[in-house]
């Protein structure tokens, strides 16, 4: 490759990761209104983090090199508008590896401060009231997971010491792991009346949005908690919206259509919902198993290798 015309859009500095490859030009952009350098010239575009949609596809049409599409985030649903841009044989890479870690531990913190009442206890401790009381363990709930990829397994990792009288895995299709069946997807009206914790962890795709609509929420026991690391459009608001405001349902919420979440929505303050802004992935874990990954696929890139979590190649 000619390092004078390849270049690599990265959204961090590539001072700040170890060991990158001498065959490119490297050029920092993390959605600024200017371009670094002239977009055509680009071979592999590392789009920018927590940035929107029309930010990571500003670029795109104009890069007439590119060969590789590698996101920071596991859900590639924010950049898939943009691939009829593309020409063909462009590689689109996910960041499987990057955010399991993280996602996996506000998964389990979103879990047992709503279990335990923490939210409450919170708002008590800014009124200076001691409300003391008698609260949900995890120990000796039946967990679902529904979305069992790697993040989803992570989950389960992590769940491991809490003493569940079950865990019950959910993926797009029946397969066997380690641990024990991972059921299909078809399977959930059967399944999910025996859950206490449904943990929704699926990439957002044709199959699973609105996957969690009135029919999925019916299902689940009286005083269960739905629990959604996936994305907001995976649930349905107005339906979720009903079973909390009835007290059928709890809630913890990372992801939320619509997203940001505005002012003045009734999800905000409808009863037994705990509500993070879309924070799973962003902790102290993130930036060094990005650089990692980054650095591991440019090298592969420059030998000429596969694409690791190569999610689609352009038609």
């Amino acid at each position: 490759m000619d390092a004078k015309t390849a270049d690599v859009w990265l959204p961090f500095p590539a001072e700040e990761i170890e060991g990158l490859p001498d065959a490119f030009t490297y050029r920092e952009w993390d959605g600024e209104d200017d371009f670094p350098a002239d977009p055509a010239a680009c071979v592999f575009y590392v789009t920018p983090y927590m940035k929107s949609t029309e930010v990571t596809l500003r670029p795109l049409a104009d890069m007439a090199g590119l060969e590789v599409v590698q996101t920071l985030t596991a859900g590639i649903d924010h950049v898939l508008d943009g691939l009829d841009l593309l020409r063909p044989g462009v590689r689109l890479c996910n960041a499987r590896g990057v955010h399991e870690a993280s996602t996996a531990e506000l998964a389990l913190t979103l879990t047992l401060a709503s279990l335990r009442g923490i939210p409450g206890m919170v708002r008590g401790q800014d009124r200076e009231e001691w409300n003391s009381g008698f609260y949900d363990a995890l120990a000796d709930k039946s967990v679902m997971i529904v979305g069992y990829g790697s993040i989803g397994a992570a989950i389960e990792d992590r769940l491991a010491p809490f003493e569940c009288a079950r865990v019950v895995r959910v993926a797009r299709s029946a397969r066997t792991t380690p641990r024990g069946p991972v059921h299909a997807q078809a399977e959930l009206p059967r399944l999910l009346p025996e859950a206490d914790v449904v943990i929704l962890s699926t990439p957002l795709t044709d199959a699973t949005r609105g996957l969690a609509d009135a029919a999925f929420l019916s299902r689940m026991k009286d005083g269960a908690l739905l629990v959604n690391v996936a994305r907001g459009p995976v649930a349905v608001t107005d339906a979720l919206l009903a079973e909390l405001e009835s007290g059928r349902l709890r809630a913890a919420l990372d992801v939320t259509d619509p997203e940001p979440l505005p002012a003045g929505h009734p999800l905000w303050h409808a009863p037994n919902v705990l509500i993070t802004p879309h924070v799973g992935g962003s902790s102290t874990a993130f930036a060094p198993r990005a650089r990692r990954l980054v650095a591991g696929q440019l090298h592969r890139f420059a030998a000429g290798e596969p694409m690791e979590n190569t999610v689609l190649i352009t038609d």
